[in-house]
């Protein structure tokens, strides 16, 4: 079992920057901690071995720890809603349930959990509604109605109460009535004890408890929550959503909330007349459709108010909101590189691991000195790898055994996610309801984001896959003596073309899958000035993101439409709340990745990697550099990644998707096997042939190509690629090519454009 955990409060920081660790001990009151610049993290003994020199620095030693815990799980809190035992009052919601299994799960609360007074109205397990009203002595009178919501379907429900009269009223609703079906159900009833009056914020979606958490959360969307003064009928909700609102209940709102509004942001609107605002913690998701969504428009900034509902899941988090344990002056004189806050907290032995290592990136200096930029910069995938944090679905998914086509085994990183499911998922799981995970955050200990860490999607061999992987790229740069800067998909993001422009040649890691569209545009700018793009990977440029406005280090995506998916969004909400662009594939939205690095998308595998066999194109002499002392017809029979060059997952030329028509195929891969599989955005009708040992679409290019602009493009076209630059202590044709085409784009001297 792991017994240290953390994470960094950034990815990426600058020299004469502070980084903050927060780290949770499950033994032990200490740890120590050194910094370390990761260079290989493969523990596979026929690769180079693990190398992560220490580099002296102040947080060098014992520093005191604890244990630190998540309170996951979305929900609203509006603290300025007045005490609602003065006097009558009504509570309106559209509710759609989404995990009948679960109970108690609150939909609407005012509670204060010291003195055990006020009320909540929560749904049963099994799906019934139910109110229950404390007043602090010990006493609790519950209402409940007796027939059950059904699972995602729209039911307007209702709760009334007079203190004084000590009177309730419970009503639920459906919106879609079905014959022989049984879910509406109203009660008015009279309780024994009355509603006190309590200082306590109002809460949708959750309930404080006594150890100052918030829990019971409701699973599924909530839309147009209305509090009104007075004991109203059940219909009353209807007139109140439904413009123009009556004069006469106009004048009863305390609050009501309109989810469509600012749906960027993390603030409830309430558009009632005193401006109740809710806050929303660990982000529900937005920009929902809601219940009376008819399929009319699918684009929420065209017809917000077809868009009024949030989703909120128990599961939900952003940030795990950990203590800093110790933190680090980043050194003026830093290199900017990949490094890691190594932790220890005793000896790790088969049973136990008592160490870890907490990844993060020193960019260059935000305002460097002239001249002091090297000429080469990597460009680290974070987008990726935030996309992929703590990935579980070989842990929550039936078949991944079979998708893998070998037996999966787990590490004591896969055994904590398993245990600690609060850590939250990845883009690629699903919420314990069933819907797809569209906001991924790094503030939480992310498992899979740290050297030695073995992937069960990285294949035969190493098996690693994304950051780990990335550090073969890392190795084969310091074995090469290559001096290179640093920078983050955030940090382009943030900082847009002026962050590459003084760069002269970007180095890509080994999936680079995840970009938002200020990522893209810049990334093209610079090509189309001249930049030499070399893309050490595959399935790259594929996915469209968003990365929130105002929070930082979370993200967005929604599956939409096409493409290799692990869940698909639902029709109608295909927009990303964060920024309202329309998600999906580059593909879809005009822009493939063959038109940013020449190659695009065509398989996926995850068993063994193949070879490349060289092509015609290798023999014309504008690509007479990249062969140089490499006169092979087979390339890349060998390496730590399924046993060859080409794998895990593939791009090839497609001059119809963008590929500039003079790339050159120098070599293309072969032999993949019958797992190796053609990604469905390339078929309409399934051919029966999808497998790499029959479909002759299955291969890897690898590609050069020159820009106008005397810039090029150099594309391995394969994830595995990276997992060769070492073999046979770094002497092999992968080798020498990286390093052929590296030496040219390096030179000054443009390329020549005709």
């Amino acid at each position: 079992m792991l017994k240290i955990t953390g994470y960094p409060d950034r990815y990426s920081v600058a020299p004469g920057e502070t980084i903050a660790f927060k780290i949770s001990l499950e033994e032990g009151k200490s740890f120590e901690a050194r910094l370390v610049r990761v260079v290989h993290g493969d523990c596979n003994p026929e690769g180079p071995g693990l190398k992560f020199p220490h580099v002296p620095t102040a947080i060098d030693g014992r520093h005191a720890g604890k244990p630190q815990r998540i309170d996951a799980g979305s929900y609203m809190k509006a603290a300025s809603v007045p005490p609602l035992g003065k006097g009558a009052f009504t509570f309106f919601a559209m509710l759609w349930p989404t995990l009948l299994s679960r109970g108690p799960q609150t939909i609407a609360a005012q509670w204060d959990p010291v003195t055990g007074r006020g009320f909540r109205l929560f749904m049963k397990e099994g799906g019934q509604l139910a109110v229950a009203v404390a007043d602090g002595s010990g006493r609790e009178a519950l209402v409940s109605l007796h027939d059950a919501m059904l699972g995602r379907q729209w039911y307007a429900v209702a709760f009334a109460i007079d203190p004084h009269a000590k009177r309730v009223m419970l009503s639920q609703r459906p919106v879609q009535p079905y014959a022989h079906t049984f879910d509406a159900g109203y009660e008015e009833s009279v309780i024994d004890i009355a509603l006190p009056e309590v200082e306590a914020p109002f809460f949708l979606a959750g309930c404080p408890l006594n150890d100052g958490t918030v829990g019971d959360h409701f699973d599924g969307k909530i839309d147009g929550p209305i509090i009104s003064s007075g004991f109203h009928p059940s219909h009353t909700h209807q007139a109140l959503l439904l413009p123009p609102r009556p004069a006469t209940l106009k004048a009863h709102i305390i609050a009501a909330w309109d989810f469509s509004r600012e749906i960027s942001s993390i603030r409830a609107v309430d558009v009632g007349p005193s401006g109740r605002h809710g806050d929303l913690v660990h982000l529900p998701t937005r920009g929902m459709k809601g219940w009376n969504w008819t399929g009319e428009e699918h684009d929420f900034n065209r017809k917000p108010e077809h868009y009024g509902a949030i989703h909120f899941h128990h599961d939900d988090l952003y940030e795990a909101g950990w203590e800093t344990s110790v933190s680090l002056t980043i050194p003026e004189d830093l290199k900017s590189g990949p490094y890691a806050l190594h932790v220890t907290c005793g000896e790790s032995d088969e049973t136990v691991t008592r160490e870890n290592y907490l990844a993060f990136f020193v960019r260059p200096p935000r305002q460097p000195r002239p001249g002091s930029r090297p000429k080469v910069v990597m460009l680290a995938p974070t987008a990726s790898y935030i996309a992929y944090a703590n990935h579980g679905e070989h842990i929550t998914a039936r078949g991944a055994e079979l998708a893998m086509n070998r037996l999966l085994t787990f590490g004591h990183s896969d055994v904590y996610l398993y245990e600690h499911p609060e850590l939250g998922g990845s883009l690629y799981d699903c919420h314990t309801d069933g819907s797809g995970v569209a906001y991924s955050s790094r503030l939480r200990p992310v498992l899979n984001f740290s050297p030695r860490y073995h992937s069960w999607l990285g294949g035969h061999g190493s098996a690693l896959y994304q950051y780990n992987a990335d550090t073969h790229l890392y190795d084969w740069l310091d074995h090469k003596g290559i001096d290179y800067d640093v920078i983050t998909d955030e940090d382009l993001h943030a900082d847009g073309y002026e962050l590459l422009r003084h760069y002269q040649v970007v180095i890509t890691g080994t999936h680079p899958e995840y970009h938002s569209t200020c990522m893209w545009d810049a990334m093209k700018a610079w090509i189309d000035r001249g930049g030499r793009l070399m893309y050490m990977g595959g399935n790259g440029w594929y996915w469209r993101i968003a990365w929130h406005q105002s929070l930082p280090g979370v993200m967005e995506l929604r599956r939409a439409e096409d493409g290799i998916r692990t869940w698909i969004a639902e029709p109608g909400e295909y927009y990303q709340s964060f920024n309202g662009e329309f998600g999906g594939l580059w593909r879809r939205i005009g822009r493939a990745p063959n038109v940013m690095c020449g190659v695009g998308f065509i398989a996926q595998g995850f068993d063994v990697s193949s070879p490349y066999r060289r092509a015609p194109d290798a023999d014309n002499p504008r690509a007479a550099f990249i062969f140089e002392g490499v006169p092979d017809e087979i390339i890349g029979d060998f390496g730590l990644i399924g046993g060859g060059a080409a794998g895990i997952e593939l791009d090839c030329l497609a001059t119809d998707l963008g590929s500039p028509p003079n790339m050159l195929r120098l070599a293309s891969s072969i032999d993949h096997s019958p797992m190796m599989l053609l990604v469905n955005e390339e078929f309409g009708v399934v051919p029966p042939n999808i497998g790499g040992d029959v479909n002759p679409r299955v291969h890897a290019d690898l590609a050069f190509g020159e820009t106008p602009s005397g810039g090029a493009l150099f594309a391995t076209a394969s994830i595995a690629w990276c997992g060769s630059l070492s073999h046979n202590n770094y002497d092999n044709n992968i080798s020498k090519i990286t390093w052929n085409v590296l030496k040219r784009f390096l030179e000054d001297e443009p390329f020549p454009v005709a």
